[in-house]
């Protein structure tokens, strides 16, 4: 029998100092704090009445608070006031040109100097946008649209039609942007009517597989989606479907694809334009004045500069423009 227990249970007796700690441990109280000195209804109140956001109504109230995306869009906004509406800005005819001002520097009426010819570098820069946006914007039009059909088509139905437009797409895909205008820009048909539309048309054929991809990417993650089920479940059509619900919803990615894509083309034009096979000189674009400026940069080297300016900051803005929408349509990326 243990030392200190009791005859008849066996059991160490309770010592008083044990039965006072068992009791204090029974009587503790919790503390809760009244409800009146909780007002968390006030944050976490909902209003249940106001209809709930789309996915565009809710990336454009994202969108209207970031500076990224209010710098580039007031950017992008000047850029087109100075393309479509180059008198408000110079009133100096760009073609006017004499070698009594060659090479001279910044004089009164004309801030950025003249060219060796005697031209003045602020109305060729000012009538020089018109060309090189041009390029841009429709080749950027061409590209979604054929790119855009392709790439829906395959990722919806796909089966031997997927298979057949992936290769096709892959033949393109293969030849880079530049090297493949090149080639295409010294064909007779293209060399001989070298304009602005054969330079889209170039850039067209060689730029749409990219967007096609994401285009095809976008429509399978859509096509397996809920409401396109039931749209089909209610005698929908599968074509219908694909137009009225698939690729509303598989927009936001090729939107943000094409806004960068459209600073890219701008740079092709240049590079094409620079290298003598993109647009005639008789069309004033940023390409053509860096070329023509090559001859002038030991001695004149701001000749050079303000094209190439202009054309970065223009191509800078629609690059900002796509990083600020690819934040906005990725609600994913927004929670990161």
């Amino acid at each position: 029998m243990p030392e200190n227990s009791t005859p008849e249970t066996g059991e160490a007796p309770v010592t008083p100092a044990a039965r006072q700690g068992k009791t204090s441990r029974r009587v503790i109280e919790h503390f809760v704090a009244p409800l009146e000195e909780t007002p968390l209804q006030a944050t976490d109140k909902v209003d249940e009445a106001a209809a709930p956001l789309s996915l565009w109504a809710d990336a454009w109230r994202n969108l209207r608070r970031r500076p990224l995306f209010i710098v580039s869009a007031l950017l992008i906004l000047l850029v087109i006031v100075v393309a479509v509406f180059p008198q408000l800005f110079t009133r100096t005819d760009p073609t006017q040109c004499s070698l009594d001002f060659s090479s001279n520097g910044p004089a009164a009426g004309h801030p950025f100097g003249f060219t060796l010819q005697g031209c003045d570098v602020y109305a060729r820069v000012i009538y020089g946008t018109r060309a090189s946006l041009m390029v841009g914007v429709f080749t950027t039009i061409g590209v979604v649209v054929i790119g855009g059909i392709m790439g829906a088509l395959a990722g919806f139905y796909g089966g031997w039609l997927d298979a057949i437009l992936a290769r096709l797409g892959d033949i393109f895909f293969a030849l880079p942007l530049i090297l493949g205008a090149i080639v295409i820009m010294q064909l007779p048909a293209f060399r001989d009517n070298r304009s602005v539309w054969t330079v889209i048309i170039t850039l067209i054929i060689f730029g749409w597989p990219q967007l096609a991809r994401i285009t095809r990417g976008a429509v399978i993650e859509a096509r397996g989606a809920d409401f396109v089920t039931a749209s089909k479940a209610l005698g929908l059509s599968r074509f219908r479907s694909l137009v009225k619900h698939v690729v509303p919803n598989s927009l936001a990615p090729v939107i943000v694809v094409a806004s960068i894509s459209l600073g890219t083309f701008i740079v092709a034009e240049s590079t094409l334009s620079f290298l003598g096979i993109g647009l005639p000189g008789s069309i004033m674009s940023w390409g053509n004045d860096i070329a023509a400026a090559q001859v002038s940069l030991r001695n004149n080297p701001s000749v050079l500069l303000w094209p190439a300016l202009f054309l970065s900051i223009t191509v800078l803005s629609f690059m900002m423009l796509g990083d600020a929408l690819r934040d906005a349509l990725d609600p994913k990326a927004r929670k990161r």
